[in-house]
């Protein structure tokens, strides 16, 4: 069943995306960094108590040296780099993604320098170097950057950390949820009780409230799996309505409204791929959010030989386990429900325009993929990766919209 829409935009889909991908801004990986302004680069090998700091001066033969270890501190970090600043000017320093976060980040921005931080699975190193220490580590910062050779992160806003962290904390609960579940089923998989139907419907949990055993114990077991799994329902359910409740003074509730217009995503998935991603306008293509998120073949070529495996699954796991749930809404034919259209009807004729034709696109394109024999697994990721196109799309034009 086609959806028939009474008023059509000014322009389609493909044309929308055309302009968006030429008023998108270029990608953080790709930017013009200016190294020449600066006279000094300053490496942080970042511990919870301790920071390892080396320093390299500009210019191809400029000294690279071991500057010492600092206290992690916000003290004993502001009076480093006032005393480096002062030694050397305009210093750039950098630091590897981890544990500490963004505080250090923070810090020295605040104090009006600059500072990027780097991914850590993204830094160069030789195959053959087989020592490493904190000095060490330190010392190649220091000289990765001056090279330019770092690729930094986007570093969130604190309102955006603190979203991320409370998707990751619904996230966690429903994890825990999950394992649970699990644990309750082998126990009862061990008694030799089956249930004939669904699991986890009001049935089922019903009939899992009935069972009785000889012996006690079991049954004192079973009692404390009930418990557990009701407990982490509970939280859950708290911790998304929580989410609900923050969104509406969220600075990007509208783009997570407009995600919403894609079959496959709800409000949870599309509140974890806005924070998960964050801003979408350094991707300046969807290829390179594609690969931002793992979702592209890996490649081991050699001359004339090309081999292609698996897809990545470099960046961020959360949001691309989000989007393969979502693509098997698409191994159904494309159609769109009553209430799915009541909801459509409040955003824009382009999102409309956008969300049908991922549907015509992605249906059947599942569709050509199992008839060629790919197995649904294969076939769901690849509608998760061209979905991450459409999510590019809508998201970029939200972004025009604001």
């Amino acid at each position: 069943r086609r959806y028939d829409r009474s008023r059509r935009g000014p322009a389609s889909s493909c044309a929308v995306i055309r302009g968006l991908r030429r008023l998108s801004t270029p990608s953080l990986m790709h930017r013009e960094t200016g190294m020449e302004e600066y006279s000094a680069f300053v490496g942080l090998d970042a511990h919870k108590d301790t920071v390892a700091v080396a320093v390299a001066e500009a210019g191809r033969l400029g000294e690279v040296r071991f500057w010492g270890t600092v206290a992690n501190e916000e003290v004993r970090l502001a009076s480093l780099v006032k005393k480096l600043s002062r030694l050397h000017g305009r210093i750039l320093v950098a630091y590897e993604a981890g544990a500490c976060g963004y505080s250090i980040h923070r810090q020295i921005t605040g104090l009006g320098h600059d500072c990027v931080v780097v991914a850590p699975s993204r830094v160069p190193k030789k195959s053959a170097d087989r020592i490493k220490n904190d000095r060490r580590d330190a010392l190649t910062l220091a000289r990765l950057l001056r090279a330019d050779e770092l690729s930094p992160i986007w570093v969130p806003d604190t309102a955006h950390e603190a979203m991320r962290d409370l998707i990751r904390a619904r996230h966690v609960a429903a994890r825990d949820l999950q394992k649970t579940r699990q644990t309750i089923q082998s126990f009862m998989l061990r008694q030799d009780r089956r249930f004939d139907g669904r699991p986890w419907t009001k049935g089922h949990l019903r009939w899992l409230r009935r069972q009785s055993f000889e012996q006690p114990a079991q049954f004192i077991a079973l009692e404390s799996y009930l418990d557990s799994a009701d407990r982490a329902v509970m939280r859950r359910d708290h911790l998304e309505t929580e989410i609900k409740s923050q969104l509406r003074n969220w600075s990007l509730r509208e783009q997570v409204s407009a995600l919403q217009s894609l079959r496959g995503i709800a409000l949870t998935t599309a509140v974890t791929l806005v924070a998960e991603i964050g801003d979408i306008q350094r991707f300046a293509t969807p290829r390179a959010l594609m690969a931002y998120i793992g979702l592209v073949p890996s490649e081991y070529s050699s001359g004339a030989t090309i081999r292609q495996g698996s897809i990545t699954k470099a960046g961020n796991s959360c949001a691309r386990r989000m989007l393969i749930e979502a693509a098997w809404s698409y191994a159904r034919p494309a159609r769109i429900t009553p209430e799915r259209k009541a909801e459509l009807n409040q955003q824009s004729d382009i999102l409309q325009d956008i969300s049908w034709k991922a549907q015509i696109r992605l249906c059947g394109r599942y569709r050509n993929l199992i008839a060629n024999g790919k197995k649904p697994q294969v076939a769901i990721t690849a509608i998760a990766r061209e979905l991450l196109g459409f999510v590019w799309a809508v998201s970029m034009q939200s972004q025009l919209r604001t």
